[in-house]
């Protein structure tokens, strides 16, 4: 790994400010937990969690909606093959999703994502203001993908997981441009809808698909 940067190293380091407190106050196996695919209208919602070895700064870490495509690949080839560091990932479908709904499904997903990690961590920073039950003390962080170092290698893992996903569904659904969307509401993924309909992997609790087969919700996906 090259040498970082004054202002990349200061950038990073400023990331890492939640994880020096916590180590500063005897916890040493902090796992950032973040979600992939909560808004979409179609697929799984992915959630990782991440732990990172002791002094290890990746270059250009952040949120990885911050990130173009091919530095999020980058990033996840180097956190997912680093010596020393843990990651876990959970993944729940659309069935589940529309059995229990979005929120429920995304605290599902980070619970397998820490209960995967090869060991149990001692503290949690979970991206966002809602927080799934955990034993293991947590702290939420909003927009914590942008500020701490754990949450945005856990945003990076998940998304890049979920977007692998979507590209594979891509092959079996062409038709709706999943590999392009990732699932989301464009005007793109709403034409195709209209024009074939919904898929198994679209989720039937979100709207417009909840509303599918009303005339006026049609009238507005055909607008677009």
């Amino acid at each position: 790994m090259k040498e970082l940067s004054e202002s990349e190293l200061c950038r990073l380091q400023n990331m890492s400010q939640s994880e020096i407190r916590l180590k500063a106050e005897g916890f040493n196996k902090i796992a950032g937990v973040d979600e992939a695919g909560r808004g979409p209208l179609a697929g799984p919602v992915v959630a990782a969690a991440c732990i990172l070895p002791e002094g290890v700064l990746f270059e250009n870490l952040n949120d990885s909606k911050q990130l173009t495509a091919e530095q999020r690949e980058i990033l996840f080839h180097q956190i997912t093959t680093c010596p020393g560091l843990a990651f876990g990932i959970g993944i729940i479908d659309v069935a589940t999703i529309d059995k229990v709904n979005i929120l429920q499904a995304t605290f599902l997903a980070m619970r397998k994502a820490v209960e995967s990690l090869p060991i149990t961590p001692d503290y949690l920073l979970i991206d966002g203001n809602q927080l799934p039950n955990f034993t293991i003390p947590t702290e939420s962080v909003v927009d914590g993908d942008g500020l701490s170092i754990s949450i945005a290698a856990a945003s990076v893992i998940a998304k890049v997981t979920r977007d692998r996903i979507m590209a594979e569904l891509d092959e079996k659904y062409p038709e709706y441009g999943f590999k392009n969307h990732k699932g989301y509401g464009t005007v793109e993924h709403l034409k195709a809808i209209n024009l074939y309909g919904p898929s198994k992997i679209h989720r039937r609790s979100f709207e417009p698909i909840k509303m599918w087969g009303c005339p006026v919700q049609l009238d507005l996906i055909q607008d677009l």
